[in-house]
This record gives structure tokens, C-alpha cells and sequence, in this order.
């Protein structure tokens, strides 16, 4: 009777503790997502989201409507570049930093470490004002510098517009990655390292065999990061360029921003992309965790 009063409590217990986390889940991204998805398959114009008629079924018009559209694809293009960016250039540049400063291969550890960090609490569009005067603009201080070596040289607006942008998040989030794998490589045994050193292993060698080894799960982890944080990149570039000139530089986020926003709402296609971009993000972090158990197993 004890035992089965105990098991009671401790059951109840653990009911109350997760409730409020439970009902925040469901209240701020459960039913979201799902009311996204709805929305989707309907033919929802405005006004009243519960009103009679309202939700009326629309199938597929607005997945139709999405693909047959030149300029989804080019902000999926855009995503495509900046997920290759994030996750074969911020995560390796980043370990690499880390792997510097934990081994104290330069001096001054700490400021190079501030230094590295500090973009992330700059807010984007602090940044994004910055760096569209450096590189976006006819007076810009990028244009004056090719001017130095090429006195024709003119400002075209959306020629290569997305190289700045790429270079900027690439300086931007670096420091993050960095800082994630500085803490990580604090966790290995130095002992192990300092052994393998006395063994006569190379730096290279260390690296390969142990230290890539210890953080191939905070690899993995920081590329899931990388892909779902690229996908939803919108308040940089919207400051910079708004997703133009005639979407060249447009992401996902922002063309669905267009669409649910801009001129005449089409929500049902808003919708849409939201649910592409969920199920892409789905289909790359597989892809990652498969890649990742492909390699742990040798194969």
C-alpha cells in the first residue's frame, strides 16, 4: 500500500513539474505549426481566422502556386548558400579558433576570444545598417576601394549582392561555434593529449585520432544548429537588402514575409512556405544525423 502511494505522489509530482513546460510547448509551437499547416491547404483571405467559412479547403493551390514560382527557388537558392556557409565555413573556422585558443598557440587568449564573440551581442540590425554603408550603397566604402585600383568602377545595385551578405554572416556567427567547441575542448583530459605527445604523436595526429573523436557529437550538434538557424536568417539581410533588388538576395523567410505581408496577403502560400522550410530543416538534420552514425561506425 506504501509502494503503491509512493509511485502516486512520485507520478504526480513529475505531472505538475512538467505541466507548465508541456502547456507552453503546445500554446507557443505546437499549435502554431499546426495552424500552419492548416492554413496551407486553405483558401483563408483575412479577417475572422475562426469565422464560418473561413478555413474553407483549398488542397494543394498554394503548394501549386509555390513551386511554379521563379522567385521561391531563388530564395531557396540563397538558403542553399547560406546552410553551405554556416556549415563548412563557421563550424570549421570556429573549431579551428577554438582549437588556437585552447591550446595556447597564440597569446592573449582572452581578448582574442572577446574579439571573436563580440558580433554576437551587436544586435543584427545594428550590424546589418553597418555593413550595407560598407558594401550596399553608391557611396559605399567597399565601392571607394576599387575605385583606388579602378577609377571606373561604378555601383550597380544587386550585382554579387549575396557575397557581402554570405561574408557578414560568416563573421558574424563564427564566435558562437567558437565558443561552443572552446568549451567542449576544456572537457578533454589533458593528460590523454600530454601521453600522446609523449608517445611521439604530431599535433596533426593528435587532433585526428583524439580531440575530432571527443567532439564528434558537438559537431554534429553545432551543424543541426547551423542548418536551423540558417533557414530562418531574415532580420540581417531584410536590413541590408530587404530581400532585392527583384529578390536576388530574398531568403525563404523573407519571400514568406513578402507573401503573408506585402501587397495583397496570400496567406494559404505563406503558410506553405513555412511548412517547406519545417520540412526541409527536417530532411538536412537527418541527413546530418545520418552522416554523422554513417562515419561513428566506420563505414
Amino acid at each position: 500500500m506504501k509502494d503503491s502511494l509512493a509511485k502516486t505522489e512520485e507520478r504526480t509530482s513529475y505531472i505538475l513539474l512538467v505541466a507548465p513546460a508541456l502547456l507552453l510547448y503546445l500554446f507557443v509551437m505546437a499549435f502554431p505549426t499546426i495552424m500552419s499547416i492548416i492554413l496551407s491547404f486553405s483558401n483563408f483571405r483575412g479577417g475572422k481566422l475562426f469565422a464560418p467559412g473561413s478555413l474553407s479547403f483549398g488542397g494543394l493551390k498554394a503548394y501549386r502556386e509555390v513551386f511554379v514560382d521563379q522567385y521561391f527557388f531563388m530564395a531557396l537558392k540563397n538558403n542553399i548558400f547560406i546552410v553551405l556557409v554556416s556549415v563548412f565555413g563557421q563550424i570549421p573556422l570556429g573549431f579551428f579558433l577554438a582549437y588556437i585558443l585552447s591550446r595556447g598557440l597564440i597569446k592573449g587568449t582572452g581578448f582574442f576570444q572577446a574579439m571573436i564573440y563580440l558580433p554576437n551581442v551587436i544586435a543584427a540590425v545594428i550590424i546589418g545598417i553597418l555593413f550595407k554603408r560598407f558594401f550596399l550603397s553608391s557611396n559605399s566604402v567597399w565601392l571607394e576601394i576599387q575605385r583606388f585600383f579602378n577609377p571606373a568602377a561604378e555601383y550597380i545595385p544587386g550585382q554579387n549582392a549575396m557575397v557581402p551578405i554570405l561574408v557578414v554572416i560568416l563573421w558574424m556567427y563564427t564566435g558562437i561555434y567558437m565558443l561552443i567547441f572552446l568549451a567542449n575542448l576544456q572537457k578533454i583530459d589533458v593528460s590523454i593529449i600530454e601521453a600522446s605527445k609523449i608517445d611521439g604523436a604530431s599535433e596533426m595526429q593528435t587532433l585526428r585520432y583524439i580531440i575530432l573523436p571527443a567532439l564528434s557529437g558537438v559537431i554534429v550538434t553545432a551543424a543541426i544548429l547551423a542548418i536551423s538557424g540558417s533557414l530562418k536568417s531574415f532580420d540581417l539581410i531584410f536590413v541590408m537588402t530587404e530581400g532585392g533588388p527583384a529578390y536576388k538576395t530574398s531568403v525563404l523567410s523573407i519571400y514568406m514575409y513578402m507573401k503573408a505581408f506585402r501587397g495583397a496577403p496570400n496567406y494559404p502560400v505563406a503558410n506553405a512556405i513555412s511548412t517547406i522550410m519545417v520540412v526541409i530543416c527536417f530532411i538536412l538534420i537527418g541527413l546530418t544525423r545520418f552522416t554523422e552514425k554513417r562515419l561513428s561506425s566506420g563505414e
